[in-house]
């Protein structure tokens, strides 16, 4: 197929573009294969870009017809990364062509026909992202020990299509075992190593165990978990959904762990059910833009709309879920194995989380992208069905999973603005290329079908880009002094910070740049003020030795 088959129109002139906090734009209109460019100038050049894939809605409004005749109308470009533009149109017959023209751009489906795969960067790339982070080089100390190995059980992505080539497993457990394994598991997806804390602790993940109403049993699987535990000790199993729920999948072949099979093993649920349902997790991010966007309702009014949308207490949750897992690891030193049906979403998230919360190293920039590498894109976190539309529109299976994992960090930067090497923009760079991008790294739904297409040989990684010297820096946190300890964030209610800087940011005027420049301003100062205060101690001191002696108690005077 080619592009021109659906361009209906290519170019316009006398377009108005209209949005928040901006002049409107009087200029032309240029629709590629790829973008909608808009230029104007009339005061000096102005182009605006904007990427077919980012619409997630095109609304059109006619305008009374005038003796008769239609008189043209609008657009209303409703868009991903939140933004809404409106295009005034003179022409009726225009006006359709258009809107046709974007229906057919932003809804292609071949992801070989997406932007990524004809981009090409204007400067060398330094690293090559796709390889940057493999997993023997992430991780290192684990297979130091005698403990862990890689299995490439998976190499030809027959055992589970989702995971990728390489995985981490227990060195004890061969390859016949894995396979055997993921047939118990759904969708193949059975336990790997997740991470190693620094007291041995390990978290692990899968997919549900395929119990059933037959009560099915799977040995191999009870012996790569009974592997993991140390003789008389036992594991803790998360399964993270609710009863109800767990019911409802045994009826239809899942369920979760017996007791009486995995008596090694200690069995919790922690309800996140609205996180694995990806249809309520898409109705609560729609219900909190329409909050955002309605923000000239009295305060009151707003924040009661706010909270009831079900987003905030989903951010809470999942933080609270991470921090019970956290400690099981941290402070008793427990293996955890974290599931919930697939093992897609909500598992992927609370791993993540609880990383962060207790590996330094995630809170680093370079540390923030590989736990992206490991948890998400490798462990086949199915971006392009997740993010085939925003909050404007529905699609199914379609969730924002991904941006309640960032809006999570971001209530970790508001908590401990010190202990993190990026800022907030890094991650809304994050979540604005994971739903459109010239970069392929959030291509497709696993590395299988990123293989596939080709996307690691014909496309750039973000990472490449993000990398460079001169981009890189623009991330980095002013205020930032790593913390090696472990954080725990608050989940009370009043804790939750709306994110106001992504939500709102095509609203009102965001400040956090300036903010951020302030405080450090007053953390030197406080520096200044702290070590002028010690030369004065140490001054004291000295002066108290003097008059005293070394002992403190002789008055040298009186000599």
């Amino acid at each position: 197929m080619e592009f021109i088959e659906l361009i209906l129109i290519n170019k316009l002139d006398g377009v108005i573009l209209k949005y928040p906090r901006q002049d409107s734009i009087d200029g032309t209109v240029c629709i590629t294969g790829h973008h909608l460019i808009l230029s104007s100038r009339k005061e000096g050049v102005q182009e605006l870009w904007l990427l077919h894939k980012n619409i997630d809605s095109i609304e059109k409004k006619e305008n009374k017809p005038s003796s008769g005749v239609m008189q043209g109308g609008s657009l209303f470009l409703k868009c991903k990364d939140l933004r809404i533009f409106q295009l005034d149109i003179a022409s009726t017959t225009e006006l359709n062509m258009v809107a046709q023209t974007l229906e057919n751009l932003s809804n292609l489906q071949d992801p070989i026909l997406f932007y990524p795969f004809f981009y090409r960067h204007m400067h060398p790339i330094v690293e090559n992202g796709y390889t940057l982070y493999s997993i023997e080089g992430e991780f290192t100390k684990v297979l130091a020990s005698k403990e862990w190995r890689i299995s490439r059980v998976n190499q030809n992505y027959t055992v589970c299509s989702s995971y990728g080539k390489a995985v981490v497993v227990p060195k004890s457990i061969d390859d016949e075992t894995l396979a055997a394994a993921a047939t118990f598991r759904q969708d193949g997806r059975f336990p790997v190593l997740s991470y190693r804390h620094n007291n041995g602790a390990i978290l692990i993940r899968a997919g549900q165990p395929l119990y059933g109403p037959k009560h099915r049993r799977c040995r191999p699987d009870e012996a790569i978990l009974n592997t993991i535990v140390a003789v008389g000790t036992k594991g803790v199993i998360y399964d993270l959904r609710s009863s109800n729920s767990i019911s409802q999948q045994q009826n239809k072949g899942g369920g979760t762990e017996s007791n009486s099979n995995y008596s090694q093993w200690k069995i919790y649920n922690r309800s996140m059910d609205e996180v694995d349902n990806q249809q309520q997790l898409l109705e609560n991010y729609s219900k909190l833009i329409e909050a955002c966007n309605d923000r000239e309702i009295s305060s009151d009014k707003w924040i009661s709309k706010l909270e009831s949308c079900g987003w905030p207490e989903s951010v809470r949750n999942s933080l609270h879920t991470a921090c019970i897992v956290a400690q099981h690891i941290h402070q008793k030193a427990e293996p955890v194995l974290i599931h919930g049906t697939k093992g897609q979403d909500a598992t992927l998230l609370v791993c993540s989380l609880v990383q962060i919360i207790l590996h330094p190293d995630c809170r680093t920039i370079r540390g923030l992208q590989a736990l992206i590498e490991r948890e998400w894109l490798q462990a086949g976190h199915p971006f392009y069905t997740r993010h085939r539309c925003g909050p404007y529109s529905s699609q199914p299976r379609a969730a924002p999973t991904f941006l309640l994992f960032l809006d999570c960090v971001r209530q970790f930067l508001e908590q401990f603005p010190c202990s993190f090497e990026y800022r907030q923009s890094f991650l809304i760079t994050l979540f604005e290329h994971s739903y459109a991008s010239q970069f392929g790294t959030f291509l497709c739904d696993n590395e299988q079908e990123r293989e596939f297409r080709g996307v690691y040989l014909q496309t750039t990684s973000i990472w490449s880009w993000l990398n460079q010297p001169d981009v890189l820096t623009t991330y980095i946190n002013p205020l930032y002094e790593p913390t090696p300890t472990v954080i725990w964030p608050s989940v009370a209610p009043m804790s939750y910070v709306i994110w106001e800087e992504l939500y709102l940011r095509w609203l009102i005027e965001q400040r956090t740049e300036d903010r951020e420049e302030q405080y450090k301003v007053i953390r030197v100062r406080e520096q200044q003020l702290r070590s002028q205060a010690q030369q004065l101690r140490r001054e004291l001191v000295e002066l108290a030795h003097q008059y005293y002696g070394p002992d403190g108690k002789t008055d040298i005077r009186d000599k």
